[in-house]
């Protein structure tokens, strides 16, 4: 395994901190250093993608790969992974959530607070 970039290595850094304590000691017993949360599922019999045939870990990787480390905590890439989740399996509430956020969003731009 190549060592990772210091980008890469903060990534990596802020997935196992959003994660539970009982997955990091998981984690931490098998080796920190082993362990790549990037790498690329197994391929399951089922796996849910959404409309651009992307899973829910691919939306979710993409979309905080696009962030600067240092402008997200935990609290925010955990939103962004449960948002993720709940879209992309079609739960009325996280759709609701997502419709409503884009609403506000262009309500914002309409009267310039944007």
């Amino acid at each position: 395994m190549t060592r990772p970039s210091e980008e890469e290595e903060k990534r990596k850094r802020a997935v196992f901190e959003s994660m539970s304590e009982k997955r990091r000691a998981h984690i931490l017993k098998k080796g920190y250093e082993k362990w790549d949360p990037f790498m690329d599922p197994k391929d399951p019999i089922d796996i849910r993608k959404d409309r651009t045939n992307r899973t829910t870990g691919m939306l979710v990787r993409e979309f905080l790969q696009s962030c600067s480390p240092e402008g997200y905590g935990n609290e925010y890439a955990r939103g962004v992974l449960e948002i993720a989740l709940g879209i992309v399996n079609g739960e009325d509430r996280f759709r609701g959530m997502f419709e409503f956020s884009c609403w506000y969003q262009a309500l914002l731009k309409k009267e310039g607070h944007e």
